[in-house]
């Protein structure tokens, strides 16, 4: 390596473990590292010690960087109670990056998606629809009630979405008119019935979209939805009609 070039990550982990041994020494590879910002995240998606995660956590200008609070977090040595306190510091994706992981503690998850779902109302459309693609259920619930296409589309082609879980929200009393929409013009779940199903089930869903289902639904399920009274008068007639036509075999 040239004196002039950058020191690579391996090297300064290697400097790392032959220094850092207690809170002192950890300060002390801070100090006299001449790390960038990327250098210091790329360094934390190792298992740095313990100590350099505390020291980063209380050591200026580290402690007052975000992003790289947020690879402190994302690190699974962090201490809980650490992490804990970090976590309002974040921003947001590195908040759903936390609450996403497999390698993080479960509490330490549950409070980044708390603090995500309380900033949902501040982020602008472009974030939410980045967060949609890539939220966890308890986020993406509440992403699928915004009023946005755009959000909504995102969210729907989320893979951290459930066929259950999406069952479930068009069921719902409530469920609002563009999630609807936007479920029957979604292609990823175009080819599931129960979801077809769900929709024709809403008394909420337009009836267009409700009548483009039946024809791929079986009879048992069509009889069904000509007799609930909760579904507009046409649904169930079109329903009726459909159930009484010879099936091709």
């Amino acid at each position: 390596m040239k004196d002039h070039d950058p020191p690579r990550i391996p090297d300064l982990f290697a400097a790392l473990l032959a220094s850092a041994k207690d809170a002192a020494s950890a300060r002390a590879f801070l100090r006299e590292q001449p790390l960038d910002e990327p250098q210091m995240i790329g360094l934390l998606r190792l298992a740095v010690p313990v100590t350099l995660l505390e020291a980063l956590a209380s050591t200026a200008p580290w402690s007052e960087r975000p992003r790289v609070l947020g690879g402190v977090c994302l690190n699974p040595r962090t201490p809980r109670a650490l992490a804990q306190r970090l976590l309002p510091a974040l921003y947001w994706r590195d908040l759903a990056d936390v609450a996403a992981s497999h390698r993080i503690e479960g509490g330490v998850k549950v409070r980044a998606e708390a603090l995500l779902k309380e900033r949902l109302p501040d982020l602008r459309l472009g974030e939410k629809i980045a967060l949609g693609r890539i939220a966890t259920p308890a986020v993406l619930r509440l992403l699928l009630l915004e009023s946005d296409a755009k959000i909504l589309e995102a969210a729907l082609q989320n893979p951290r979405l459930t066929e259950s879980d999406l069952v479930a929200l068009v069921r719902t009393k409530d469920a609002p008119r563009p999630l609807l929409e936007a479920v029957a013009a979604a292609s990823r779940w175009q080819a599931s019935y129960a979801v077809r199903l769900a929709l024709v089930l809403q008394p909420r869903t337009p009836a267009a979209v409700s009548l483009a289902q039946l024809t791929s639904l079986v009879e048992h399920d069509l009889r069904q939805i000509a007799e609930n009274p909760t579904l507009p008068p046409l649904v169930q007639a079109a329903a009726g009609r459909v159930a009484a036509e010879p099936r091709q075999r």
